[in-house]
């Protein structure tokens, strides 16, 4: 019988978790998109575009430019979910006196049972394929080098010189990867010379080590198709995994939801685990009694907890 009990309870423990994250999605995903007040292309596909949110306060000393934020969307680098679902979040940060940019890029959009068995078995089964190798890469790399010169035609507004990136789950991912491309191998097409002039990351519920998001299966292995399935894993690591590329030397806070079953805490913690390591001290921020979507729902406490973050490190 106690053991019947500690079953019973175990299930509805779990059901109540899968109730609260189902509210917290539907809450994330019930508003509006909000129209950018400007939009740049920085390439050439219809995905490689930037939209632009002009702060609609001055909190700047002295009415100045305001701090520009970079949004890098989350949804596991799949073809469904696109930048429009940030949006009222980006619109969050610009009613709070940042400037934003809203980056597309290019996603997996190819229909796995068009691959073949073998390829279903790679990539962890049917469904869109995360992410393109290397033109995900390609686009985030891009559109960081291209927004200082858009930002001052399309966003004057924004001061390019205090610049924070912010995204996530895959987009938290990016986030870091694009604060640590001067750390890539030699003969990576996107290194830098010296760190990208950022003031700071902020990576909200982000994959950010490839090593435990495969042991916890994360997101159905979506990080093995972002990295081109199986036969390319492990070479392509080095090229792309946040948790292998540190100290990055520019200041960092994660933000993780304690109750998150989409990308469990113990992600966040291996890659703080790991920037200590390598001598880096990286902040992160703990929230109870969250799950994975109030990190970008304004509806929701925790969202302003992350434009306090991102305020911390802009200002």
């Amino acid at each position: 019988m106690p053991d019947d009990a500690a079953a019973r309870a175990a299930a509805e423990a779990r059901a109540a978790a899968e109730a609260r994250a189902a509210a917290e999605e539907e809450s994330a995903f019930s508003h509006p998109a909000v129209d950018p007040d400007a939009a740049a292309r920085y390439g050439d596909d219809p995905d490689q575009v930037i939209d632009f949110y002009a702060p609609r306060v001055s909190v700047s000393p002295g009415g100045g430019l305001a701090p520009l934020v970079v949004v890098l969307h989350g949804g596991a680098w799949r073809a469904p979910y696109d930048r429009r679902h940030v949006t009222p979040f980006a619109d969050f940060l610009a009613r709070r006196g940042f400037a934003v940019a809203n980056v597309e890029y290019r996603r997996g959009g190819v229909s796995l049972p068009a691959q073949g068995a073998a390829a279903r078995g790679a990539a962890g089964g049917a469904g869109p394929v995360a992410g393109r190798w290397p033109e995900t890469f390609d686009d985030v790399a891009a559109a960081m080098d291209a927004l200082p010169a858009l930002v001052r035609e399309f966003l004057p507004q924004a001061d390019p010189r205090r610049m924070v990136v912010t995204g996530h789950s895959a987009g938290g991912h990016l986030a870091l990867w694009a604060a640590a491309r001067h750390l890539l191998p030699a003969d990576a097409a996107w290194r830098i010379d010296r760190p990208a002039p950022l003031r700071g990351v902020v990576a909200l519920a982000p994959i950010a080590d490839f090593t435990v998001a495969d042991k916890l299966d994360v997101c159905d292995g979506a990080f093995r198709q972002l990295l081109g399935g199986d036969a390319g894993f492990t070479a392509r690591l080095p090229y792309a995994d946040p948790a292998l590329l540190l100290p990055t030397g520019i200041a960092t806070t994660l933000v993780q939801g304690r109750t998150d079953t989409v990308v469990p805490e113990a992600v966040a913690e291996a890659y703080a685990d790991a920037a200590a390591k390598a001598g880096e001290v990286v902040g992160l921020t703990l929230l109870e009694d969250v799950g994975h979507f109030p990190l970008i729902d304004p509806a929701a406490d925790a969202c302003a907890v992350v434009a306090e973050e991102i305020a911390q490190l802009a200002w």
